[in-house]
C-alpha cells in the first residue's frame, strides 16, 4: 500500500514530537531595578535561576542589579546566591548556579543620576561582547510606579531603551499601573513614550499561575463544561481572594491603596474577564485580548452601590492562636486611615451568555483563611421528584477552580447517601494538580519571565484592559469616599457586617471555603 502523503507541517508523530520540546530563550539578558526589595530577592531571581536549572535560559544569560547599594559585583552575587538558595523552587545545583553567576553584574546609583545610567549602558554592551546576550536585554521596573516615569526617561537620554535591527529592548512594570483611570493613561504616555506597545509587559502574577491558565482548558478542551457555562444554568459566580496575614510591612505602599485597587482592579478583574469572555479563534495575544475587552466593556455597576458594595478594616485580636495588630495599629500607619483591608463587590456582565448573573468579587486580609478561588454556583434544578426531608441537605451545584493553594479543580453535585432511605447530600469530586501530575507547578514569575524574554505577551494586559478595569472600579471607589469609613471586622473572620447582607439582599450566601 502506497505511504500516506502529509503536507508540510502536518506530520502528526512529528508535531506531536515538537508540542513536547520546551521554549527555550534566546541570546538576553535581564536588568532589575529595585533588585533589593522583596520582590526581586523572593521571586525574580529564584526563577530566573529556576528557568535556568530547567534549562530554559541561554548558557550566556545576563542578569544586571541596579540599586543605591555601594556593591561591586561579587557582593551582589553574595546576596543572589543566597536569595536564590532560600528562594527557588528546583533543587539548588551549585553547577547550575555557577554557570549562571558568570553572567551576574551590579550597577550602583540614584534613579536620578546620569553616570549610574551611562555605567549601566556599558555594562550592557559588555555582556553582549562576554557572554553573547546578542542586544537582547529586558528591563524588569519592580519598583514604585512613581519612579517609572524618571527610570523611563533615564532608559531613552542613556540609550539603553533603543533597539538595533534583529536585536529587541524591553520593558516591565509591576502593578498598580496608576491609581485611577487618568493616573494610568499618564503613567501609559510615560513609559509609551520611551517603549513601543508590543514591548510593554504588565505584570499581573496571577496571570502566570498554573490554574489559571487550565480555566482556558477546562472550558476550551472540553464538551462537558462549555454548554452549561451561561445564564441558563448558573445562578452566579464568586471571585475570592483573601489571606490570612496583615499588611506587616507594607504600610508605606498600601495605605491608601487599599484592598480594591491592589487586587480588584487587577486580579480579580482579569479573573472575571477569563471566566466569562467568549473563545477566542486562538490563543494568540491578539485573539484572547479581543475576548477579554469585550467582557469588561459589557460590565455594568450595580445602581444602589450602597447595597452592593461592602468594606472593611480588620480589627486587632487573637487568629491562629496568635494576639494580632488591627490594621491602625500597624507599624508607620496612619491612625486616620480610611483605606479599606476587606472589599466586596457585585458586577452584571451585558451579554446574551450572562444577562441576568451576577459577579460577586471580594478580597480582603486577616480573613479565615488563605485561598484564590473562582466558584461558579449553578441553579437548582427545575423540579425534584423527592420529598423535601430527602433533599434537605442538598445544596445548588457548582464548580470551584482553586487557584492557591492546593491548585486543582472541585465539583460538588448530589449524591444518594447509602442506606434504605432516599437521602440525597452534597459530594465532591476533586482534581488537584499534585496529585494527577508527577512535576510540580512552576512558579507564575518562571512563566511571566521567559515569556518576555520570549516575547510572547497573551499572559500580558493591555493599556485598554488596564484603562476599562478602572473604568469599572473607579465610581466605586468615589462612592465609597463619600460615605464614611470602612467597617472593623474580627481577624479570622470572612469581612465586615455588611458583607453578608450584601449577598442575602440577593437570596444568596458567601462560600465559606
Amino acid at each position: 500500500m502506497a505511504p500516506v502523503k502529509v503536507a508540510d507541517g502536518q506530520n502528526p508523530l512529528r508535531d506531536a514530537a515538537d508540542r513536547r520540546l520546551p521554549r527555550i530563550a534566546g541570546p538576553s539578558g535581564l536588568v532589575i531595578f529595585g533588585v533589593t526589595g522583596d520582590l526581586a530577592r523572593k521571586k525574580l531571581m529564584p526563577a530566573v535561576y529556576d528557568l535556568a536549572n530547567r534549562g530554559l535560559l541561554p548558557p550566556g544569560f545576563g542578569l544586571t542589579g541596579f540599586a543605591r547599594r555601594d556593591w561591586e559585583d561579587q557582593d551582589f552575587r553574595k546576596i543572589a546566591h543566597d536569595a536564590i538558595k532560600e528562594n527557588c523552587r528546583t533543587p539548588f545545583d551549585e553547577a547550575v548556579w555557577e554557570q549562571l553567576s558568570k553572567g551576574i553584574r551590579f550597577v550602583s546609583g540614584e534613579f536620578s543620576d546620569d553616570q549610574a545610567f551611562a555605567r549601566l549602558a556599558t555594562t550592557v554592551q559588555k555582556l553582549d561582547e562576554e557572554r553573547g546576550t546578542a542586544g537582547n536585554h529586558a528591563f524588569y521596573l519592580a519598583v514604585p510606579p512613581s519612579a517609572f516615569p524618571l527610570v523611563c526617561e533615564q532608559l531613552a537620554e542613556s540609550g539603553l531603551s533603543q533597539s538595533k535591527p534583529g536585536t529587541w529592548r524591553r520593558v516591565v512594570i509591576e502593578k498598580p499601573f496608576g491609581h485611577d483611570l487618568t493616573s494610568a493613561r499618564e503613567l501609559n504616555d510615560v513609559v509609551e513614550r520611551v517603549f513601543p506597545p508590543e514591548s510593554v509587559f504588565r505584570i499581573d502574577h496571577y496571570l502566570g499561575k498554573e490554574t489559571v491558565q487550565n480555566l482556558l482548558a477546562l472550558r476550551f478542551a472540553n464538551q462537558l463544561f462549555e454548554p452549561i457555562w451561561n445564564a441558563n444554568y448558573v445562578d452566579h459566580v464568586q471571585i475570592t481572594m483573601a489571606e490570612d496575614i496583615g499588611i506587616g510591612s507594607r504600610a508605606g505602599y498600601y495605605d491608601g491603596i487599599g484592598a480594591a485597587r491592589d487586587v480588584i482592579q487587577n486580579h480579580l478583574l482579569q479573573l472575571l474577564a477569563l471566566t466569562a469572555m467568549e473563545e477566542p479563534v486562538s490563543f494568540d495575544a491578539a485573539a484572547l485580548r479581543a475576548e477579554k475587552e469585550k467582557v469588561l466593556s459589557a460590565v455594568r455597576l450595580p445602581r444602589d452601590l450602597g447595597r452592593h458594595t461592602a468594606r472593611g478594616q480588620y480589627d486587632g485580636g487573637w487568629q491562629g492562636g496568635e494576639e494580632v495588630l488591627g490594621y491602625l495599629e500597624e507599624e508607620g500607619m496612619n491612625a486616620d486611615s480610611t483605606t479599606e483591608t476587606y472589599a466586596a463587590i457585585r458586577l452584571d456582565i451585558d451579554t446574551r451568555r450572562w444577562a441576568g448573573v451576577p459577579f460577586y468579587l471580594r478580597t480582603g486580609k486577616r480573613l479565615g483563611r488563605r485561598v484564590t478561588e473562582i466558584a461558579i454556583v449553578f441553579k437548582r434544578a427545575p423540579h425534584l421528584p423527592f420529598d423535601l426531608n430527602e433533599t434537605q441537605e442538598l445544596g445548588q451545584n457548582a464548580i470551584v477552580i482553586r487557584v492557591q493553594p492546593d491548585e486543582g479543580v472541585t465539583i460538588r453535585f448530589g449524591s444518594k447517601v447509602p442506606g434504605t432511605a432516599m437521602e440525597v447530600r452534597d459530594v465532591t469530586m476533586d482534581f488537584g494538580y499534585g496529585h494527577a501530575f508527577t512535576e510540580s507547578s512552576p512558579e507564575a514569575y518562571e512563566r511571566l519571565l521567559l515569556d518576555v524574554l520570549l516575547g510572547d505577551p497573551p499572559l500580558f494586559p493591555q493599556q485598554r484592559e488596564v484603562e476599562l478595569s478602572w473604568e469599572i472600579l473607579d465610581p466605586i471607589i468615589d462612592y465609597w469616599a463619600t460615605h464614611g469609613k470602612p467597617e472593623s471586622y474580627r481577624p479570622g473572620t470572612w469581612g465586615p457586617p455588611s458583607a453578608d447582607p450584601m449577598l442575602a439582599r440577593d437570596g444568596r450566601t458567601w462560600r465559606r471555603p
